[in-house]
């Protein structure tokens, strides 16, 4: 059955009014949320706020780093400290290296780039975090409905966003009701803010419905793979924040690490691919692996145990790549416009702060008794703030490492060191990108192949046992969510020109490429019950073919202290 078939035999759908719906209970949603709920409490009137999360709690699918920039969040919660806030770990120590093969350079402190500074910052597990948010929320009234998956925009009749419908339940892969059914209901609001993370899918809709892209230059990603890892005492230093670049990746393709030592003896370590890269044999994951083997990087490791793992989509374009981020009834906030700054690794503080941006925007229209209007007081307050001083600093970031490893180093340390030396805050100068990540793929007939060393199971690991660690899991029986336009591309053009590159880009194995029975013909066999949600193949696919969309709430991976 189609959708529109299930509503007309099961529907209507129930529908619940509120004032405002957030969409993805993360930094910027609940941000958001919370500022709107303090707000009203200030100004003694009632403002009806409900978030939705499609993970089984806040937290659940927050992956990041993670290193804290607390400007915004002690500007939203000034008293974190006290109210217990998960902020622990100041930064203590910054290192910043470069590898070679078999050696190691590091750069002198008073040379560091003021990106790469990160003393008053704090490490942190940003989903430890997000769960305290979402407690902060919820204790001044916002309502908060985990397991719940935002799968449709609703539109007025006007074509203004009214709000959202959730997910049905109980769908079989058949694409029939089952025993335990659940019609999606509907959430409307005088304002809907998105918020669901990078790449998110109301928020690729809304961007191509909107045309919110117009004026921008095309978004571009990483993906960012990371481990939880217990280190033996004398191995641990907490409070050290080490990067590193170069290799194992050539110098053509944008990438680098972290490796952050968390309290009691933990180390959060990862590895970042922009998915620009041209190679259709790279592995993200696999260079994560061998990147480990390196002797600067090995003897942190060894004896250690490996606790933790997950994989995330983050974006890298920048403010040039920035949509416009308002459309009448609602607005983009967070990686769901692509506030990060990928030269500083930091995106939960432009999260918080642009939620907190939204929600004084709508709040000051719900005062005025205006509803599904756009809200252009949020990108204008954004203009003022220090967040756009900020990002417009790194504009050129990851554009230069499009002209290769060496000419990126450079022009970094001019932008990001010497020039603020000078008294110049922002570079005079200014490099557009021109197409998507997917573009850049060549033909894997153009490429040399990479062999990658066979994991060990201790450094070392395969796809499938660091999928079980991030404890990931669907109902089995229901439509997949990684969907195809055209179910013949996969094996005509991309197993035919390009090697598959489904099979390496995705660091959980859903996709593989296996012989039809008879063994005279492939086919694509998609695993979505290992999928982590981390939106590489809808970005890097590519023919574009390959849609990510929402499985039932409370599916996908359960993170703990990452």
């Amino acid at each position: 059955m189609t959708p529109e078939e299930i509503i007309a035999q099961h529907g209507p759908r129930e529908a619940m009014e509120y004032d405002v719906v957030v969409v993805g209970a993360g930094p910027a949603g609940l941000a958001a949320a919370i500022r709107l709920k303090q707000l009203a409490a200030v100004q003694n009137k009632d403002v009806s706020v409900v978030v939705l999360e499609k993970g089984s709690e806040p937290g659940a699918h927050i992956l990041s780093g993670a290193i804290m920039d607390t400007r915004a969040l002690t500007e939203l919660i000034p008293d974190w400290k006290e109210r217990g806030a998960p902020l622990l770990q100041p930064v203590t120590d910054d290192k910043f290296l470069f590898l070679t093969e078999t050696g190691a350079r590091a750069t002198p402190e008073f040379l560091m780039p003021d990106c790469f500074r990160n003393h008053g910052n704090m490490i942190v597990s940003l989903g430890n975090v997000t769960r305290w948010l979402g407690e902060q929320a919820e204790a001044l009234g916002v309502e908060i409905f985990p397991g719940f998956a935002a799968a449709e925009v609703l539109y007025g009749d006007a074509g203004t966003v009214k709000g959202v419908a959730t997910g049905n339940v109980g769908i079989g892969k058949d694409g029939e009701p089952t025993a335990n059914f659940q019609l999606g209901m509907e959430l409307h609001a005088k304002y809907t803010i998105f918020a669901e993370g990078s790449r998110g899918q109301l928020g690729k809709q809304l961007i191509a419905k909107f045309k919110l892209d117009a004026e921008c230059d095309p978004q571009s990603y990483g993906i960012g793979i990371k481990e939880l890892w217990e280190v033996e005492p004398a191995k641990h230093k907490a409070g050290l924040a080490l990067h590193t670049a170069g290799w194992p990746l050539d110098p053509s393709t944008y990438g680098g690490s972290f490796l952050y030592h968390l309290p009691d003896n933990l180390v959060a370590v990862g590895f970042v691919v922009g998915l620009d890269y041209a190679n259709p044999w790279l592995s993200p994951f696999e260079e994560f692996q061998r990147w480990k083997l390196h002797p600067a990087i090995r003897p942190t490791f060894e004896g250690g145990k490996r606790i933790g793992y997950g994989a995330r989509a983050l974006t890298a374009g920048g403010i040039l790549a920035i949509p416009k981020t308002v459309f009448p009834g609602g607005a983009l906030v967070g990686c769901e416009a692509g506030f990060l700054n990928a030269s500083r690794i930091k995106g939960s503080h432009a999260a918080i702060k642009t939620g907190m941006l939204a929600a004084d925007a709508a709040f000051d229209a719900l005062g005025a008794g205006r509803q599904h209007d756009v809200l252009d007081a949020y990108p204008a307050a954004f203009e003022k703030s220090w967040l756009h001083e900020e990002l417009d600093r790194s504009r050129n970031f990851k554009q230069w490492f499009k002209k290769g490893f060496t000419i990126a180093t450079l022009m970094t340390g001019i932008e990001q060191w010497l020039l603020p030396r000078l008294g110049i805050k922002a570079p005079p100068w200014t490099l557009h990108r021109k197409q998507a990540d997917n573009f850049y793929l060549k033909p894997a007939a153009q490429c040399p192949q990479i062999a990658y060393p066979k994991p060990d199971g201790k450094l070392t690991f395969d796809r499938l046992s660091s999928v079980f660690l991030s404890n990931t899991n669907h109902e089995e029986n229901q439509p997949a969510h990684l969907t195809l336009k055209d179910a013949s591309v996969p094996v005509r053009i991309n197993l035919a020109i390009y090697a598959g590159p489904e099979s390496r880009y995705c660091p959980a194995g859903v996709y593989e490429f296996v012989k039809a029975e008879d063994g005279s013909t492939d086919r694509l066999q998609i695993n979505a019950q290992n999928c982590v949600h981390c939106k590489t193949c809808d970005i890097k696919d590519p023919t574009q073919n390959i849609v990510w969309v929402a499985p039932e709430g409370g599916g996908g991976p359960n993170y703990v202290g990452m």
